[in-house]
């Protein structure tokens, strides 16, 4: 299997946690994190630059900040590419807006979304590290995490793939740091290539 020929990785729209966290520095306890006003406006405005890819498959983080951005940027896309749930590339645990909510209240919410494959707690939510209160993933979970969601997206049939993310992810993926709505291809092939 050869894996997909385009991946494009997305970051979502600017959450209620990035407003809080730029306007005071401090982490404001808000536990998976929606999308502002402003960052369903960012989502808006990248929708039609990805309107003209094919896209087979979109991945999104089951964090609901990445959910909501899925939702605006392929809801009406004109290849109608299928949506899927994925664990693997959510958001590297240090702060409250990466900590999840349980598969079912995110089924009852999004009753069009498959989230049946994801176990109840998918977030990590073992005792140890902690900032504020909330548990911290260790960086050998989250290292292993990346190298993981790249042999995922190696091993899918899919020729294009739209990956709908997070920023501290996205740069241990991909070496970039992206801006809400911002977009980023990874080359797999290069990887392979260059390793």
């Amino acid at each position: 299997m050869t894996g997909p020929t385009r991946i494009v990785c997305i970051r979502h729209g600017e959450s209620t946690f990035n407003a809080a966290h730029r306007e005071t520095g401090r982490d404001p306890g808000h536990l998976d994190a929606r999308l502002t006003a402003r960052g369903q406006g960012q989502a808006r405005a990248a929708r039609a630059a990805l309107e003209a890819i094919p896209f087979d498959l979109v991945v999104t983080s089951p964090l609901t900040r990445a959910i909501e951005t899925s939702a605006i940027l392929f809801g009406a896309h004109p290849a109608s590419p299928k949506i899927m749930v994925e664990v693997l590339h959510r958001e590297c645990q240090e702060s409250s807006c990466d900590v999840g909510r349980a598969a079912s209240e995110i089924a009852a919410e999004f009753p069009h979304l498959d989230v049946g494959h994801l176990p109840e707690v998918w977030w990590h939510a073992e005792d140890g590290l902690a900032a504020d209160g909330y548990p911290v993933e260790p960086r050998r979970l989250f290292d292993g995490r990346v190298a993981a969601f790249r042999d995922w997206l190696r091993a899918r049939p899919e020729t294009t793939i739209a990956v709908v993310g997070h920023g501290t992810f996205f740069f241990h993926l991909t070496g970039v740091w992206l801006d809400n709505c911002e977009t980023v291809e990874l080359d797999l092939a290069a990887e392979s290539a260059a390793a």
